[in-house]
């Protein structure tokens, strides 16, 4: 968490057949990370677009309030999201348990 929001790290898998979040993963060296998925392909910003998009909607903030900040042309990002840190946590934290016990 950061004072102005949170700074999320999330691997991306474009072309995945549609936008989702599919939960929380670790890498080789056990650092935790966002799974996601998007529809369009990586090419002209277009997967990064969709990332910002995904999460403004999952976050249930506007899409000017999320950022690719590092990896923009790799599969593992920064992604900053501005807001209250505290309550975008728990609306992270309350999706992924809903989607656990779906």
């Amino acid at each position: 968490m950061l004072a102005d929001g949170l700074l999320l790290a999330v691997r991306v898998t474009p072309r995945g057949g549609r936008d989702a979040v599919d939960g929380v993963w670790h890498d080789a060296d056990a650092r935790p990370y966002l799974k996601l998925r998007v529809a369009a392909a990586p090419a002209d910003g277009d997967a990064n677009a969709a990332v910002e998009r995904l999460l403004a909607t999952w976050l249930d903030v506007p899409k000017s309030a999320v950022a690719v900040t590092s990896g923009a042309t790799q599969r593992v990002k920064r992604i900053h999201i501005a807001g209250d840190p505290a309550h975008l946590a728990q609306r992270a934290e309350t999706h992924l348990l809903a989607d656990l016990a779906a």
